[in-house]
């Protein structure tokens, strides 16, 4: 028997969510995004994306600004509120600089206008995709470092969050009314804890769990 296959790894397979209610813009699309290997999921309106349950894998949205329920800055919107946090890339065959001003600041990562360019296309969806997962990335650190953070002891966090900010060992024992020494078995624990070899590296987790608490 020959050896096993080794299975996909999915979860990191991007997605490409394209709105339109142009169905042949819609395939077009689709068949430009397979063309490259991209899984595409196409919808008609937003309505249908937003009662869609996405799978977690890296991505993006592109959006037609002219869609039968709302347009698409409308649509961005609701997206952010609802906490969809897929990169957007707008097209449009109506659109003007307001329009494009708009959803850059609102996070677009880019604004094309029909009829556009495979390349162009594909460009900005890669652009899109390379965001997304540098996104999860910084996330999934986060969420490490914070696992991380629960496993200190009360008195090791208070420790390792005065001398993270700046504080000199004995100003920490001052403050939490211990001895220095003790400071410095708390601060040793806290180091190993965190995994961290260095003292900026401390700091460097610190700030990422004080960032992501406030």
């Amino acid at each position: 028997m020959g050896a096993l296959a080794m299975p996909l790894q999915t979860n990191d397979r991007a997605v490409l969510h394209v709105v339109d209610d142009d169905a042949s813009m819609r395939d077009a699309l689709r068949d430009l995004f397979d063309s490259v290997g991209l899984d595409t999921q196409t919808y008609a309106a937003a309505r249908d994306f937003l009662a869609t349950s996405l799978t977690d894998k890296p991505g993006c949205i592109v959006i037609d600004i002219r869609l039968p329920d709302m347009n698409g800055l409308e649509f961005q919107a609701q997206l952010i509120q609802t906490g969809v946090l897929l990169p957007v890339v707008m097209i449009t065959g109506h659109g003007d600089i307001s329009m494009s001003v708009r959803a850059m600041k609102r996070g677009a990562v880019d604004f094309l206008t029909k009829p556009f360019h495979d390349q162009d296309m594909l460009d900005a969806v890669m652009a899109a995709i390379d965001r997304d997962r540098r996104r999860r990335t910084v996330n999934g650190d986060i969420s490490q470092m914070q696992q991380r953070f629960g496993t200190l002891s009360p008195r090791e966090r208070q420790v390792m969050l005065l001398v993270t900010a700046g504080k000199m060992n004995k100003q920490v024992a001052g403050d939490l009314g211990i001895s220095e020494i003790t400071v410095k078995i708390h601060r040793g624990a806290a180091m190993r804890k965190m995994n961290a070899r260095t003292l900026a590296e401390l700091v460097r987790m610190a700030d990422l769990v004080t960032a992501k608490r406030a």
